[in-house]
């Protein structure tokens, strides 16, 4: 049994009670991933499991069996950051940086979610062919990440600035 980390194989632990969180953090030294509530409800544990977010707390490593998984350090690519990376340092999209990881992966996976059709609670038209990606949908869709700073319209302004208004904008 494996899964895929960052295009890398690893063995799924022989305890079926690890989390996903702590086999990435404490077993592959993939710190980026932050624990913060341990619970769920902060997001600054979000990886990515073939595109899509999921609060690694809360999921135990056995059940991605298989699953590739992406991680904050996972993202950047040929020695240069992916692009979001690199719009949250310009908008200054963090302050003490915690809830950066989280907040980064999370809004690759939003911007997946958008160009597949995905409604959120404040879609306006649900019977849409396109979600309109504007300031109200990502900060929805943002909803689960939490910062403790405030640094919200930078995240906001690095995520227009990384993708644009347009879903079907490529984002690597």
């Amino acid at each position: 049994m494996c899964l895929i980390v960052n295009g890398r194989e690893v063995a799924v632990p022989e305890d079926p009670r690890v989390s996903l969180l702590d086999l990435l953090r404490e077993r592959l030294d993939l710190t980026g991933t932050k624990k913060g509530c341990n619970q769920g409800a902060c997001g600054a544990c979000t990886v990515l499991v073939e595109g899509e977010r999921i609060v690694s707390c809360l999921a135990l490593a056995v059940q991605y069996d298989g699953r590739c998984i992406t991680t904050i350090e996972g993202l950047a690519g040929n020695g240069e950051l992916h692009p979001l990376q690199q719009a949250f340092i310009d908008h200054d999209g963090f302050q003490c940086g915690y809830c950066t990881p989280g907040q980064i992966c999370s809004a690759v996976a939003m911007v997946g979610e958008v160009r597949r059709g995905v409604p959120s609670h404040v879609t306006s038209d649900l019977a849409a062919e396109r979600v309109a990606l504007d300031r109200d949908e990502v900060r929805e869709r943002m909803s689960g990440n939490l910062c403790r700073c405030g640094a919200y319209n930078g995240i906001v302004d690095a995520i227009f600035d990384a993708f644009g208004d347009s879903p079907e904008e490529e984002a690597r």
